[in-house]
């Protein structure tokens, strides 16, 4: 298996995110990735692939260009504000919710900052750009390699993508590569692709970018919005509008959920997958369904992922795999190789 690895992920660090009313340091932090990358060095497993450098217009077809023009001048607009913004990242603080405007672009940095956002717990950094941005080509990447002809590839990078939507940023997201990754397969000649999330919290940002499209199935495993984030997304009765009516499948499950139950919810979300047609797989890989996640709730052990990883195998297809949430540090580089292990022993049904 191909892994197209994200050296400049560790750029992106930020210091705090607000957590249950009080500012903490950041779960999201490059030790998840380097405990990945030590795992696969480890068990020799994989090759590591440099990725290809695609053109910002790539990211157009699934990002809005004032949203990505903002994203890669934001950090030195706040440093323009204020010298000493250098040593603090940006947290937004004010929304356009409910009846406010969105579609005027305010002059206000604070106000531009809100308006791209969905949360207080997604600070953008020095190196947040670029982190992101060489992240999406990987996730390009690794769509054009399985494009191409391969089974399999993964994109180990960081920050992750599923809550990022057309044009904002959140959940610690602030590109979309798994809806990069299916649009660049769409791209190079799969008719329909399936987008399957596997993150204990709903890929909100996903779901948005496709949900009235035909093209690209979305199913989601995850933690009761009624109760996790993202909350006010990824209740069962969203099934996709519009063209897209029927081609987004969600299956929230309650926090406590052991494995057994979980992998039924897989195992419905591939029928329909298959039920689909679809020629090409992207996965959300999402380790925070682990039982010892610090900010989730299901209880998924190590050895579970073993079974993932074949269960996904079994459905045949053409896959990606992305690297998204796991903020159990230590444990993280086992769940995640544990999966990619699984998926390479298991035959094709």
């Amino acid at each position: 298996m191909h892994i197209f690895y994200n050296h400049q992920h560790a750029l992106h660090q930020g210091k705090v995110e607000m957590f249950r009313g009080e500012l903490v340091p950041c779960f999201e932090v490059p030790a998840r990735v380097d405990h990945v990358l030590a795992e696969l060095q480890r068990r020799r497993f994989g090759t590591l692939q440099a990725p290809q450098t695609f053109d910002d217009a790539v990211l157009a077809r699934i990002h809005s260009p004032r949203y990505l023009d903002f994203l890669q001048h934001a950090w030195d607009e706040w440093v323009a504000l204020d010298a000493a913004n250098a040593a603090r990242d940006a947290l937004p603080s004010v929304w356009p919710v409910r009846t406010l405007r969105s579609d005027v672009l305010p002059a206000n940095f604070a106000a531009r900052l809100g308006l791209f956002s969905m949360d207080a717990g997604s600070p953008l950094t020095s190196g947040t750009w670029a982190a992101a941005r060489a992240g999406a080509d990987c996730a390009l990447s690794a769509a054009s390699h399985v494009a191409a002809g391969a089974r399999s590839a993964f994109v180990l990078t960081r920050p992750p993508g599923h809550h990022a939507g057309a044009d904002f940023f959140g959940g610690y997201c602030f590109l979309n590569n798994a809806a990069l990754a299916a649009q660049q397969l769409r791209d190079q000649g799969a008719a329909r692709v399936a987008v399957l999330d596997l993150d204990y919290h709903h890929g909100n940002g996903t779901q948005a970018i496709f949900y009235e499209r035909a093209d690209v199935f979305f199913a989601s495993i995850h933690g009761d919005p009624h109760t996790e984030y993202p909350f006010y997304l990824g209740y069962a009765d969203e099934r996709g509008a519009g063209s897209g009516l029927g081609f987004n499948r969600n299956l929230p499950l309650p926090r406590g959920t052991d494995f057994a139950v979980w992998r039924q919810a897989l195992a419905a979300a591939l029928q329909d997958i298959q039920a689909f047609g679809a020629q090409a797989l992207v996965v959300s890989l999402g380790l925070d369904t682990f039982a010892g996640d610090p900010i989730s709730g299901f209880k998924l052990a190590s050895n579970d992922y073993l079974r993932v990883g074949e269960d996904l195998a079994r459905a045949g297809l053409p896959t990606v795999l992305v690297f998204e949430g796991g903020y159990a540090v230590a444990e993280v580089g086992v769940n995640a190789v544990n999966v990619l292990q699984g998926f390479m022993q298991t035959s094709k049904p």
